[in-house]
């Protein structure tokens, strides 16, 4: 205690001046007697009557003069505590651990539950986190919410150094405070009327939007000329109310194409209902049996609106990518998705595969090489497709390569007729090698898959100048987007099958070999469960034109013929196979000595929907660390909408999806929750 009433710093040297002005005197005194003896005395006399009056005032008065210092201290903190204690703004001191402490009245306030803040600030603000507390000298700015109030925290650590200057700027009793180690200020600073203007602006925001009848060609032919103009004008009534209803401006662009823009605060209400317009398009029934199906695009979010414009035309294009009958909501690099629960029409017209081959042939013909890559861990309609793509580059005198690292057991058999010496050495090579020998010479073709990290080589994109992408699947957000040929058609069977469509207008005489026959008739027969999911008539005007090209079916079937072992498993599974809500079919799969997993998994998950009243199948295998899953339907579920949901894709009866960090019986149950959702919102 005596050290801290010490006096020291300013106000020591200020009440030490009568002492350095007695040693001034001292010497001058000095220089005066030996200037003049008798003056020297004189003055010497009165230097020690100055010392002694000095040294007793200091003396005495020394104890009077802390205490006065010491009381104006404490009546100056009181008073920095009032102020603090008063202060308009909401002030707090927080423990280590984020405990409250000490809180001014204003504070208080906000909290209302101070027991709870005591026991942890997070019980009060869930925002504020353990793991977003401080732990270095930098601030951290948090915003929370109090009730219907929005507040911007800056929560700062108070460290040992802030404890040694105490004395000198401290309002709080730091010293007490941090005996348990560290504490944390954080001061609240309001910004409801900020966040409240925002979302008024938001709300007043131009939301752009863009609408098509997907299938508008199809459907006026198949009808006669009569009821044509009736059919339109139902068309347009109904997109018309429907943007009456949300005070959108409309103007029809073509025939069968409009644009709109409404306020952003319409939006909820249009995802609420999840685009009802979509379902009253389809029910327009003028007693044809094609009905009218429509895609909607919407461009939203804080950038320009030429930028709101270009995300609308882009989230049409995926709605189209995906199939037409849905809505796409683009808000920058995010995307939500509504509708394109209904099997996409199949096109009878063979128009677009024409165009597109005869753009594949000029890209091909335009470079030295070619490059084919299916996805990941190739299945038989990725490789089917690939060599079908290095045919018709071998067609057109292009040095043609085919991709493939990992592949799974349905590959291998048909993989094996490639080492023949009617095929180069160097026909199938693996990533790496691949990396040497695409430049800006070469052409990258990529075929059943869209989605670049998908891919068996993902740094081949970046790396190629000229990329096509042939695939099957529904596009999704994150689709690859450096493609000058980009040919998705979601309503085909598989890709070999479009690889099929487009070989027979490459021209130059282009014909298949049994082998690469087989492989693309392989590719088809395992997307189409042997010819029971999405088998239209081009699939099998495809399955003609194999089989005109040397393809066997006898052959194939043999390849595909499966081990006792893995029989074993696929009956275990179906035995113990759960029935939630007695029509769904959940089951595992084992992995162990299984060669290839997810593909057996397949196999259950089509077996299963042989079960009366299953709608739909999913089978989970514990794989390389992660739980893949395998769904199907026949017609009554979209299992792609579902699978969407849980990061994965696919068809709208065959989709699956992969869940990381997750057990067998979590991701049982995270179907299952999955499922009830989709029940409430009417999904399933």
């Amino acid at each position: 205690m005596k050290q801290k009433l010490q006096l020291k710093g300013a106000l020591r040297t200020y009440l030490s001046w009568p002492i350095i002005l007695g040693v001034f005197f001292f010497l001058l005194n000095i220089k005066i007697f030996l200037t003049n003896h008798k003056a020297g005395v004189i003055g010497g006399i009165f230097w020690i009557v100055y010392s002694l009056i000095a040294c007793l005032i200091y003396l005495t008065g020394r104890k009077r003069i802390r205490r006065d210092l010491v009381e104006f201290a404490a009546n100056y903190r009181q008073t920095q505590m009032g102020l603090l204690k008063e202060l308009d703004v909401p002030y707090c001191i927080l423990s280590e651990e984020g405990q409250l402490l000490w809180g001014n009245d204003r504070f208080l306030e906000v909290v209302v539950n101070k027991k709870a803040a005591r026991r942890s600030i997070t019980n009060v603000f869930p925002e504020i986190t353990s793991g977003k507390l401080p732990k270095e000298p930098e601030d951290k700015v948090i915003h929370v919410q109090a009730q219907e109030r929005y507040y911007r925290c800056v929560l700062s650590l108070l460290t040992d150094s802030d404890h040694e200057k105490e004395t000198e700027d401290s309002i709080l009793p730091l010293n007490q405070l941090m005996e348990a180690g560290h504490i944390i200020s954080m001061c609240m600073y309001e910004e409801t009327e900020i966040i409240n203007l925002e979302k008024v602006r938001e709300a007043e925001n131009l939301v752009v939007g863009l609408l098509y009848i997907d299938n508008y060609d199809e459907l006026i032919d198949s009808i006669d000329e009569v009821r044509q103009s009736l059919t339109i004008a139902l068309i347009d009534r109904k997109v018309n109310k429907y943007m009456q209803g949300i005070d959108a401006i409309s103007k029809k662009l073509e025939k069968d194409k409009f644009f709109f823009a409404f306020k952003q605060s319409q939006l909820d209400g249009l995802v609420n209902s999840r685009f009802s317009i979509l379902e009253e398009i389809r029910n327009i029934n003028l007693g044809y049996d094609q009905s009218a199906t429509i895609s909607i695009g919407i461009g939203v979010g804080k950038g320009t609106y030429m930028e709101r414009y270009e995300w609308a035309r882009a989230a049409i294009d995926l709605a189209l990518g995906r199939g037409g009958d849905q809505a796409v909501v683009k808000n920058g690099d995010k995307e939500q998705f509504f509708g394109g629960k209904r099997v996409q029409i199949e096109r009878n017209t063979r128009v677009k595969a024409r165009v597109k081959a005869h753009v594949l042939k000029e890209l091909i013909e335009g470079k030295e090489r070619v490059v084919v890559m299916g996805h990941s861990i190739g299945d038989t309609d990725s490789f089917g497709a690939s060599v079908g793509i290095y045919r018709i580059a071998k067609t057109l005198n292009r040095k043609a390569y085919v991709v493939l690292d990992k592949m799974n057991s349905s590959v291998t058999p048909i993989r094996e007729r490639f080492n023949s010496k009617e095929y180069e050495p160097d026909m199938i090579i693996d990533g790496e090698e691949a990396k040497e020998i695409v430049d800006e010479s070469t052409l990258l073709v990529i075929v059943d898959v869209n989605r670049g990290s998908y891919t068996e080589c993902p740094e081949l994109i970046d790396q190629a100048q000229s990329v096509v992408v042939i695939d099957h699947h529904r596009q999704a957000g994150d689709a690859i987007t450096k493609a000058v040929l980009f040919y998705i058609e979601p309503y085909a069977s598989s890709a070999s099958e479009m690889v099929a469509e487009i070989s027979q207008y490459i021209g130059n005489g282009l014909r298949l070999h049994p082998a690469e026959a087989d492989a693309m008739y392989a590719g088809i027969m395992i997307d189409t469960n042997y010819f029971s999911n999405k088998t239209g008539v081009r699939t099998f005007e495809a399955m003609a034109y194999l089989r005109r090209n040397g393809a066997d079916a006898v052959r194939v079937r043999k390849a595909f013929r499966e081990d006792i072992e893995e029989y074993k498993v696929k009956a275990a599974a179906i035995q113990d196979t759960e029935l939630y809500l007695e029509a769904y079919a959940i089951a595992e799969s084992f992995a162990q000595g299984v060669e290839s997993p997810t593909v057996l998994a397949a196999k259950i998950a089509n077996s299963l929907l042989d079960i009366n009243g299953v709608k739909a199948s999913f089978v989970l295998t514990k794989y390389n660390g992660k739980v893949h899953i395998s769904a199907r339907s026949i017609d009554e579920l979209n299992v792609q909408v579902m699978m969407e949901r849980l990061g994965g894709g696919g068809h709208i009866n065959v989709a699956g999806a992969q869940l990381k960090d997750i057990s067998v019986g979590d991701a049982k149950n995270l179907i299952k929750e999955t499922i009830d959702n989709m029940i409430t919102e009417g999904e399933a």
